[in-house]
């Protein structure tokens, strides 16, 4: 029977045969106390700012948010 590292290392061999690489990304954890509140403070923060209006019309045309229903 072959080890879990050796079956991890045969998989990731093959994905890098067919031409991928690894790539790890670090977000934050939405689970996390204290995450909700310092959404609202960081939305607070730029209430009211220049630009907002500009940066939200512009998000709604870049959006794809055709597949978020």
């Amino acid at each position: 029977m072959r080890s879990t590292v050796d079956r991890v290392k045969k998989r990731r061999d093959a994905l890098r045969a067919a031409g991928l690489r690894p790539v790890q990304i670090w977000i934050p954890d939405v689970r996390r106390r204290g995450f909700v509140q310092e959404c609202r403070r960081q939305s607070r923060a730029l209430h009211g700012d220049p630009l907002e209006k500009e940066t939200l019309k512009w998000l709604g045309k870049v959006a794809a948010i055709e597949a978020w229903r």
